[in-house]
């Protein structure tokens, strides 16, 4: 009888069966887990009593005949790799490189490979695109996101690295590749999440002399191309729904369509009965209503310091008072705050309206209408999630939701008092909209789309302008932003530029989602660490006084 050993590599396990008085033993007796061996023997197939079913090579052994230590590892490394080991995120990331050894990263960063493999496929070879790099060194872009800056041996001049190659695939398509695509590195200066960190990748397409609908159909010809077959099958066309319709039926602009829950308008029902909490409301404030969010089996786990938590946070994010909570009892009788104050007549109405069930909870919110739409928005997924982890389908997690949403408007109200780009400057109006962008920007709807994911933004784009008498307008009249700093893609729309469109697609966050990752940082090799640093390397890292003075940087005296 001889000693068993399992051999791992980036494709699976085998088991190795080392014959007893062999001397590959005796290398064996002292060798550490994790050294790199080379190993030749002989495959042969295991006793059905041993056979593992659950392993892709359970119904097979290799008894060894020689063995080579090619790679020793010292005997305590910082953690043990095992999929069923619990080990800290920041440990696994100061330690990537065994980090990656775990089964979890092989299979998400080869699903990765191969989804981009097919994208690439899909649009080089089956429709024309020519993949192209553009910069990452650039120059400020206005009216975006805080890039980083990169210094020069010029005294005061400094690069921005790209936040993305939104201006350079403008400037292709003036220059006539009417086609163009790349896997595209972006970064921005911004605190990390869970979704977003300060480097990125997305999948930047644009087109000339194209649609809006002709982009559309082209993503979901590209994911369907290039989605997994072990995966749940697309279908295609994604529905649509506007932003207005988003905004008001789930809160947000990137609603999770996996479940129902859907935001209801009781505004009529309580108008006018006497209730002082939503009175007052509807008379001292314009643009002002009342919703509702009605939460399936709510009543039997959502608890006080639940609802205390919510309205903290309607309080403090949104600038709303209050949160009315139905709890629907087994009989229908309700459970409320709202029991003293409303008729019997007005209680049998509401339950007809929102069509309550035993166990049910209803939220109730008044207030500035985009203030209430947000707060129920929000408090709809976090219902939803924790009533999933209670262990209630509320979803399925194998469903894959698309949506697409669009009728954007074009400008947002700015903290300053003025207007900003809803996306970025560089969006045309819809054509039936363009004379308001003159008389009334605010009303101003974009030729923007999104694609949303289960309630995540994976994709974003839209048709640009390409007339440089209204870029300039929309950057100096209604933005006010120096057009010194974007002269030379003013000049390129002056020498004659074609209708053009695009969309970036995020591919962190839709590998994340596709893999069932919790976080991006596990679909990238070396991600940085939720506040931006490299733990592995110790980045961002101080550098030397004769480096700065090279760069003409002067620091605060460290302490």
């Amino acid at each position: 009888m001889g000693k068993f050993i399992t051999l791992r590599d980036g494709y699976g396990v085998t088991q190795l069966i080392i014959p007893e008085k062999s001397p590959v033993g005796y290398l064996m007796k002292n060798l550490s887990l994790e050294s790199v061996l080379k190993v030749e023997g002989t495959v042969v197939q295991r006793p059905l009593e041993e056979q593992n079913k659950k392993m892709a090579t359970g119904e097979i052994e290799v008894e060894v005949v020689t063995a080579d230590v090619l790679g020793k590892s010292k005997p305590n490394l910082p953690f043990n790799i095992r999929d069923f080991q619990k080990v800290k995120e920041s440990l696994r990331l100061m330690y990537r490189y065994l980090d990656l050894r775990t089964s979890n990263l092989q299979k998400n960063l080869r699903l990765r490979s191969n989804v981009t493999m097919k994208m690439r496929e899909f649009l080089c070879k089956h429709h024309g695109f020519v993949d192209i790099e553009t910069p990452t060194l650039f120059r400020r872009t206005p009216g975006g996101a805080q890039e980083f800056v990169v210094p020069t041996h010029s005294p005061g001049k400094f690069y921005s690295l790209t936040q993305s190659p939104q201006q350079f695939k403008q400037l292709l398509m003036v220059g006539a590749l009417d086609r163009y695509f790349q896997i595209a590195h972006c970064y921005r200066d911004e605190g990390a999440k869970a979704d977003r960190q300060p480097e990125f990748t997305q999948v930047d397409i644009e087109m000339s002399f194209t649609s809006a609908d002709r982009i559309k159909s082209l993503v979901e010809g590209l994911l369907q191309y290039s989605w997994p077959k072990e995966a749940s099958n697309l279908s295609t066309p994604f529905p649509k729904l506007t932003y207005k319709e988003a905004m008001e039926m789930y809160g947000t602009d990137k609603p999770d369509t996996r479940f129902d829950m859907k935001i209801i308008d009781v505004t009529d029902i309580f108008k006018n009965q006497n209730i002082e909490i939503f009175d007052k409301v509807l008379m001292n404030k314009e643009n002002s209503s009342i919703k509702a969010i009605v939460i399936p089996k709510g009543a039997l786990h959502i608890n006080k310091s639940l609802l205390e938590k919510f309205e903290e946070i309607g309080k403090c994010l949104y600038s709303l008072e209050g949160l009315v909570n139905i709890f629907v009892k087994e009989d229908l009788n309700w459970k409320s705050i709202l029991c003293k104050h409303v008729s019997l007549e007005l209680q049998q109405k509401l339950k007809k309206n929102l069509e309550l069930q035993p166990h049910t909870l209803v939220l109730i919110s008044a207030g500035e209408t985009r203030n209430v739409l947000q707060l129920l928005g929000k408090l709809r997924v976090e219902c939803a999630a924790y009533l999933q982890s209670k262990g209630l389908n509320i979803w399925n997690p194998k469903d894959f939701n698309f949506l697409w949403v669009v009728d954007f408007p074009l400008f947002l109200p700015s903290d300053e008092g003025g207007l900003e780009p809803a996306h970025h400057p560089f969006t045309a109006p819809q054509e039936q909209d363009t004379h308001l962008v003159y008389s009334n920007p605010a009303a101003v709807r974009s030729q923007h789309y999104d694609l949303v994911l289960n309630g995540q933004e994976i994709a974003g784009g839209s048709i640009r302008i390409h007339s440089s008498e209204l870029q300039k307008y929309v950057l100096t009249d209604i933005l006010k932003e120096d057009l010194t700093e974007l002269q030379h893609l003013i000049e390129a729309l002056e020498s004659g530029c074609p209708p053009h469109g695009g969309i970036a697609i995020g591919l962190d966050r839709l590998m994340c989602i596709l893999s069932g990752a919790s976080s991006i940082r596990d679909v990238i090799a070396f991600p940085k660490s939720l506040d931006g640093k490299d733990l592995m390397s110790g980045a961002p890292a101080k550098i030397s006084d004769e480096l700065k003075k090279f760069y003409f940087i002067q620091t605060p005296p460290s302490n």
